[in-house]
């Protein structure tokens, strides 16, 4: 009995597995700057944990702040973004001052010392924009 559990509870969870929500996105890819930031008051505007749009950051999360000019190219706010070299989908939660161009700032919460090892660097990202039906 024990061994058609092991056999069959694999499977099971295989067919339960979620959708991918952004299956139905097209996605755009685009060179950017990339550095980090923090949740520090040192490094922000106001409350280090409110971003521009108004949403709260929260430590571990895959957020990115975009410059004012990527906004205009479809990085809206909620906008998915895969990063070169990182595994997760980060989305789009703050946005930058207007005196840069083409950057993204990648989220790291509290980790002084990520954010200081992930440095500056060009970069390539895919942003997702809904698919029109």
């Amino acid at each position: 009995m024990l061994r058609y559990i092991i056999i069959i509870f694999p499977v099971v969870l295989w067919h339960c597995k979620q959708p991918d929500p952004y299956a139905n996105y097209t996605w755009h890819a685009l060179e950017v700057t990339a550095t980090a930031y923090n949740s520090l008051s040192s490094q922000t505007d106001g409350d280090p944990h409110i971003t521009a749009f108004g949403d709260s950051l929260v430590p571990g999360l895959p957020y990115i702040a975009v410059s004012r000019d990527l906004l205009k190219m479809g990085l809206k706010h909620n906008t998915p973004v895969k990063i070169e070299g990182l595994d997760q989908i980060y989305v789009v939660k703050d946005k930058m001052h207007s005196r840069w161009k083409h950057h993204i700032d990648i989220y790291m919460g509290l980790d002084v010392k990520a954010a200081r090892a992930w440095g500056r660097k060009k970069i390539s990202i895919s942003y997702g924009v809904p698919a029109e039906d």
